[in-house]
């Protein structure tokens, strides 16, 4: 996953819990159109490209967005990359899209949609390495290597409808709500090394069938291999976390290397002039997005006026790149220097309008000043492109400065899927809303008997604010039929559990029921 991310603010790093992806059919047993060996399939061709389709976009967000400055470069890729595609063997409606990432990586989702991140493209030599790594990606796609993920989770689950995918401990897990979440566990968790070997393999095959030069994959994984040994922190928890790199693979693409050779495929293309004009622009600003990342550093330690400074630095070498406006914006934001944050959020966005941060950054601002409606709009269109808590948890605080109640509880119900530190705010406040009328919601009550055969009521807040005034309706029945009374509980903790024995006649009593009537916040 992307360090840009890794680094963002607060209500950068985003994302939640579990995530629904619904329509899974089971389909028996087919053919591997790559391997051509049988297997159970329950997740259908269908699903696969709806899956693929539903989580490309949400995932490219997560990721610091499509590297939209130099659009010929994503065009160069995609061009590779479909060139991989069409000798493939599996019509998928394949999509490859450049990343504005500094942590080299490339994924796949189910259905053929592919990333590739401008940091890991700057580690490549030539046109045929670039091959190498979108063909390893085609093959994971073709060879339904995501697909089995999934059909491995089902299987696990002892359920075909829901799929639970979490998002590896990385940083914006807690703030990112909703389906969106699916796309990080498929991106973001390790293949098996029987599913990278067979990347390797008909990725090789592919980029061979091609043009290319297959020495290219061995080369590639060389460097992997090299890289792996260095404990560069970015090449740690991008490619080679989800693709480890070793020693066997590369002793596998040289035998590979070998069989092909021996089948004609010599004086493949490396593409080395194409590739270098391609990738002119991204390296002229290199030292740009160097000093953009280590204000991304500083910034995440607090050194605002030292990430300022790194971050100027990087706008005064490159002017045209939204990131760095965004995080100039950020700054401000958190420096509460809002007509600023305004203003850089502005630029963002004039240079980027499809990435959420500049949206979402921008809103919180707009809320600052008390401009409701333009925070809104802003706030709006950043779920829109990817859901927040941050973004639901303001949107539902105006709702409620707008008085109106019921808007903000939805709101803050949609924050509040989040374990992050804005999800237990929203989960908060959406309590102190709604407490009065549904406190069965947060008052959970339990009857049972003590040692001495009594019974007691055992209250428990399930809610994160401590509450007083607890009032519990009991109701008895006995052989003459069935008596009311109330307890009463002045206060408790959020959490906690009171209990309460009940000054009846156990011989004489033979059911009893237990309900919140009603409660309020503790001030």
């Amino acid at each position: 996953m992307t360090r840009t991310m890794n680094r963002l603010p607060k209500f950068h790093l985003l994302v939640v819990l579990l995530s629904a992806l619904s329509g899974v059919l089971l389909s028996g047993c087919a053919v591997n159109p790559v391997t051509g060996q049988r297997e159970i399939v329950l997740v259908s061709a269908q699903r696969e490209i709806s899956i693929g389709q539903e989580q490309y976009s949400p995932s490219q967000q997560m990721q610091g967005g499509a590297f939209r400055t130099d659009p010929q470069l994503g065009a160069y890729v995609n061009r590779v990359g479909q060139k991989l595609a069409a000798v493939s063997g599996v019509n998928l409606p394949y999509e490859f899209v450049v990343l504005n990432s500094s942590v080299p990586n490339a994924w796949a989702l189910p259905g053929g949609k592919i990333a590739i991140n401008r940091g890991l493209l700057v580690a490549l030599r030539n046109e045929a390495e670039l091959a190498a790594v979108l063909g390893h990606e085609v093959a994971h796609a073709a060879a339904r290597h995501g697909a089995k993920r999934i059909e491995r989770g089902l299987v696990t689950q002892g359920a075909v409808a829901l799929i639970a995918i979490g998002t590896s401990g990385q940083e914006y897990a807690g703030e990112v709500v909703g389906a969106a979440l699916a796309g990080a566990g498929l991106i973001n968790k390790r293949y098996s090394r029987d599913a990278e070997r067979e990347a390797d393999f008909y990725g090789t095959q592919f980029l061979a069938k091609a043009g290319y030069d297959p020495y290219a994959a061995v080369t590639l994984q060389e460097t992997f291999v090299r890289l792996s040994g260095t404990q560069q922190a970015d090449w740690l928890q991008g490619l080679l976390a989800s693709h480890p790199a070793s020693t066997e693979r590369v002793s596998n693409n040289r035998m590979l290397l070998k069989r092909l050779r021996s089948e004609g495929y010599v004086n493949g293309e490396f593409g080395e002039p194409a590739f270098a004009q391609a990738m002119q622009t991204l390296r002229a600003n290199q030292s740009a997005y160097d000093a953009y990342d280590e204000a991304l550093d500083l910034y995440a330690d607090n050194e605002y006026d030292a990430a300022l400074t790194q971050v100027n630095a990087a706008l005064a070498k490159y002017n045209e790149e939204a990131l760095f406006h965004s995080l100039r914006g950020s700054i401000r934001l958190r420096q509460s220097r809002y007509d600023d944050a305004v203003i850089n959020f502005d630029r963002a966005i004039a240079r980027d309008d499809g990435y959420y941060v500049h949206y979402l950054g921008r809103g919180l601002a707009l809320s600052e000043q008390g401009q409701r409606a333009r925070a809104k709009a802003d706030l709006t269109r950043s779920v829109r492109l990817l859901p927040t808590a941050t973004a639901y948890q303001t949107l539902g605080q105006i709702a409620e400065a707008e008085g109106d109640a019921k808007t903000a509880q939805q709101y803050y119900a949609q924050a509040g899927q989040s374990q992050s530190a804005e999800g237990v705010a929203a989960r908060q406040s959406l309590m102190r809303l709604e407490l009065g009328q549904r406190p069965a919601k947060y008052i959970a009550v339990r009857v049972g008997k003590n040692e001495r055969g009594r019974y007691v009521l055992r209250v428990r807040n399930q809610g994160g604010l401590a509450v007083a005034n607890v009032v519990i309706r009991v109701e008895l029945t006995t052989a003459e039929g069935v008596k009311t009374s109330t307890s009463r509980m002045a206060r408790i903790g959020a959490g906690e559990t009171r209990s309460q024995v009940l000054q009846v006649d156990p011989d004489k009593v033979q059911r009893v029921r237990a309900y919140p009537l009603s409660a309020s916040l503790a001030r």
